[in-house]
């Protein structure tokens, strides 16, 4: 909890910086909005502004509600003018009873769906491409076999910290790279299972798989694991930089992109990329033969969609394409909103 509040608590600071001016609210905007189950706060932006990303700077703190950031179904967010700037208020009922009623921090709404990214969230891996091939591998299953799940043994060969418990299996996935400059930024490391050591003589590691997505294979590798806690605590925000990127890979392995697709960008931590950060897509425009002059024109690329990171690595980031116009496909070009 304070982690959520000292996290918003920096979101507004953030957003106090903010030129009011560059807020813009919707023609057709409710009164209010009742929050239903279902609901993420990036929709309940996108019904007052025409840019939801600037929600924090229309946001006024409730005294009467510890984290305003935690918003339930069944609160009513208004839109109100308060010294001639627009602010988005919230009213909750609370309704007294002679019983205690706990409620559950995870019953409230979530920034965006979460069910689309929970995976990439807490066990997606983009990794150095050595890295992976100096990494503990799989021998061998239970009994000899070819192919074990989870509740059975495997055992690894490799180079084993007796301090680590709990490794992640891995499988070598596509390696990205930069369509412009060539560069290898990362390689996909396929989240396959997890296992616990057991028993580890000299180079020789047992593991009891705890637990898998699919059949482990020889070969496959072993990573500390480093499963992290999913926060639905995403603010949206704009870049802090300026953004010249590519969709250069869509999950799944398809080029064609939509709505609630998780795409790749060739951008990353390096590049000043954060999680929350709102992007727009453009479509790449196509090029036609101008009849009158003979030569060829490309005509100019258009924005046809918004994405938000949820994920930073050093050299890339992972986004959730929150809207889309039109149909999108890799290649087509980021930028900032």
């Amino acid at each position: 909890m304070k982690k959520r509040i000292l996290g918003l608590l920096g979101a507004l600071a953030l957003a106090a910086q903010v030129n009011a001016d560059q807020v813009q609210l919707r023609a057709d905007y409710p009164d209010q909005h009742v929050v239903v189950k279902g609901d993420t706060l990036w929709d309940i932006s996108n019904t007052f502004l025409s840019t939801p990303w600037m929600w924090p700077e229309i946001w006024h703190v409730n005294p009467q509600i510890e984290n305003p950031h935690l918003i339930y179904p069944g609160d009513v967010v208004r839109l109100v003018y308060l010294d001639g700037k627009p602010r988005v208020v919230i009213d909750r009922v609370v309704k007294l009873s002679p019983q205690m009623r706990v409620v559950d921090e995870r019953e409230a709404i979530a920034s965006i769906p979460l069910d689309r990214i929970n995976n990439f969230l807490s066990r997606s891996r983009v990794v150095e491409n050595d890295q992976l091939e100096r990494a503990p591998y799989v021998v061998s299953g239970e009994s000899k076999r070819l192919l074990t799940g989870e509740g059975d043994r495997i055992y690894a060969r490799g180079e084993f910290d007796p301090s680590i418990a709990a490794y992640g299996v891995y499988r070598k996935g596509q390696t990205y790279v930069d369509p412009v400059t060539g560069e290898v930024l990362g390689v996909e490391a396929t989240d396959i299972a997890s296992a616990r050591m057991r028993a580890l003589d000299e180079d020789i590691a047992t593991l009891a798989v705890t637990r898998s997505t699919q059949e482990l294979r020889l070969g496959d590798r072993l990573l500390e694991d480093e499963e992290r806690s999913v926060d639905s605590t995403f603010y949206p925000s704009a870049p802090d930089v300026e953004v010249d990127a590519e969709i250069i890979a869509v999950e799944g392995g398809v080029t064609q992109v939509g709505k609630m697709s998780v795409v790749v960008i060739n951008r990353g931590q390096r590049e000043g990329m954060k999680v929350g950060n709102v992007l727009a897509i453009y479509k790449l425009g196509g090029t036609v033969r101008d009849r009158i002059k003979g030569d060829s024109v490309k005509l100019p690329d258009e924005r046809a969609g918004l994405m938000m990171i949820f994920r930073t690595f050093e050299k890339l980031s992972l986004g959730l394409v929150l809207e889309a116009d039109r149909p999108l496909s890799t290649k087509d070009k980021v930028k900032n909103p």
